[in-house]
């Protein structure tokens, strides 16, 4: 090997090896944080924790050899690889590492990790119902559970799942419960490790070894690794510092069921409500360094939805336009402003790290330093930005002086949205939205109905448009003159802007501006506009948990 490329060899591994190599692991926690109490929205945000590895578990839930559902133990192979190479590098820093792929006991009878988890003397706290499922802790009272699961959670196509029971069934297996152990793609240490599946045994290793911080990986969160004797719902409830590591697992989520989204963005969802609910989450890079675990099939574009406004209520119409129309072929992150300082995005920086198409929803908001800077190096970099309504003047205090330790972008809706807003006509003054008829063909505006319809707020004034935009709808009210309402704009950085005045809150009860507003996300993130979008979305079933 070139000296230059053993030298580039030796650095990756010394990076690789940097989080265990000052013997503390530099965990970063995940959690979700209302943004005041009672509002249903939440701050994604993150804190930093050094753990001690020797304090420190990992318990391995259900990765089993084999599962009635084919494209689970597809996905629970791709990672598999990964989830043992952190197991490796953990337990030669000193964390303990736990096997819990439940009812396979017998498998495992005679194994030194069984026999050491039989062994170990029982704690002295044992809870009473650690031995039970978990199905809800009080927390997830306060939230609806995200997914229907009630079919199951299989995924696979009928002829194919009809395939693999087939198949299972001629090897002898039972095609409903064909697993029988954990799969060999992760290595048991039979001088270290541990293996069980009863809640008090794995309450006392955890005792006996002192252990503060547990960590669950495995399968699948929705149900195993949330409602075992050893989830985290009973880790959580009983005051252990427990997270999940939330690229290194999988859910039981079929797409059929509601609320009608991709496989990964009913994952999310799930995520999304231990955030909320049960305790924080962390990535596996944390660990082994590199970057997180990312199944191949998931491509879904990352939008970042931004909002912070209060005169047109988009803290409640964009979550709910992106729940019901989005998570077919995106995953969507909200970041809203902070209820106690009105300059601050909690949580902005990190979701602008991986976003793919930025929506702003903001009205006249100065900002610290660094999360302005963010909002325009994603911008710089020429990526694809949606804004609606209140966007033309996000970040400016028209000329005023912004306070100590915040900046402002007053040029922002010239140079990103290639508008020049200045004013609105009076509330009570209704406007007509027409489709500027040269520009018909343009796919934001497919299945966007051609005849007028009224606009929900007030017309805003934005002529004249800049060099490089491409008007789509125009604003019109009797005896003045049209204003430009939608358009495209090709931004000097050389990245593509589409904005539009609407985005009043009745504007998201018309389907044509459902239709716009979801045709420019496609079209933003360089995704085929759909030619048909069914905009009637059943309600979510009415249960909890």
């Amino acid at each position: 090997m070139p000296t230059r490329r053993l030298l580039g060899a030796l650095c990756a591994l010394a990076l690789l090896a940097a989080p265990l190599a000052a013997g503390e692991l530099q965990m970063k926690l995940r959690f979700q944080q209302e943004t005041e109490p009672q509002s249903g929205q939440y701050h994604r945000l993150t804190r930093d924790e050094a753990w001690q590895p020797e304090k420190t578990a990992i318990i391995v839930c259900d990765m089993w050899d084999l599962h009635h559902c084919q494209n689970a133990v597809l996905r629970g192979q791709e990672f598999a690889p990964r989830l043992n190479d952190l197991l490796k590098q953990a337990r030669d820093a000193g964390a303990t590492i736990i096997h819990a792929p439940s009812g396979c006991m017998q498998k495992y009878a005679d194994h030194p990790a069984r026999k050491r988890a039989e062994q170990t003397p029982k704690a002295a706290d044992i809870p009473a119902d650690i031995n039970a499922w978990c199905h809800k802790i009080p927390a997830e009272e306060n939230g609806t559970y995200p997914v229907d699961q009630s079919d199951g959670g299989n995924d696979d196509e009928p002829q194919q799942h009809a395939k693999w029971a087939a198949e299972l069934t001629a090897q002898g297996l039972d095609a409903h419960i064909p697993w029988s152990k954990q799969t060999d793609l992760l290595t048991i240490d039979a001088e270290r490790d541990y293996i069980s599946d009863k809640g008090d045994e794995v309450w006392s290793i955890l005792a006996q070894r002192e252990i503060d911080n547990v960590i669950l990986t495995g399968v699948h969160t929705n149900m195993c690794v949330l409602g075992r004797p050893f989830g985290l719902r009973q880790l959580s409830k009983n005051g252990k510092n427990v997270v999940l590591m939330r690229d290194l697992t999988d859910t039981m989520y079929n797409p059929a069921a509601w609320p009608f989204v991709n496989h990964f963005t009913g994952t999310d969802l799930i995520v999304s409500h231990i955030e909320k609910f049960v305790c924080p989450t962390v990535t596996s890079d944390q660990i082994l360094g590199g970057e997180q675990f990312a199944f191949a099939e998931d491509k879904r574009p990352h939008v970042v939805m931004v909002m912070a406004e209060t005169e047109y209520e988009t803290a409640q119409t964009l979550p709910k336009f992106g729940g019901d129309f989005l998570g077919r072929d995106f995953r969507v992150t909200y970041v809203y402003g902070s209820a106690t300082d009105p300059n601050s995005l909690p949580g902005l920086e990190k979701a602008l790290a991986t976003a793919d198409v930025l929506l702003i929803s903001v009205r006249r908001r100065a900002l610290p330093a660094e999360q302005l800077e963010a909002v325009r190096k994603y911008v710089a970099a020429g990526k694809p930005m949606v804004g609606i309504r209140t966007a033309s003047h996000a970040f400016g205090l028209r000329g005023k002086e912004p306070p100590e330790g915040t900046e402002t972008w007053e040029e922002f809706d010239a140079e990103v949205w290639g508008g020049s807003y200045s004013n609105h006509y009076p509330n009570g003054i209704k406007s007509m939205v027409e489709t500027v008829e040269a520009n018909a063909a343009h796919p934001i505006l497919r299945s966007v109905t051609r005849e007028p319809f009224p606009q929900g707020g007030s017309l805003y004034q934005t002529a004249p448009l800049a060099d490089g935009t491409t008007m789509l709808l125009a604003g019109k009210i009797e005896g003045k003159p049209a204003e430009p309402l939608a358009w495209t704009f090709r931004r000097a950085d050389g990245g593509w802007s589409f904005y539009t005045s609407l985005g009043h809150k009745d504007d998201f009860t018309n389907k044509s501006f459902q239709r716009l507003l979801l045709n420019s996300i496609y079209w933003a993130a360089g995704l085929e506009v759909p030619n048909h979008f069914d905009l009637s979305k059943p309600a979510p079933p009415q249960r909890k948990g």
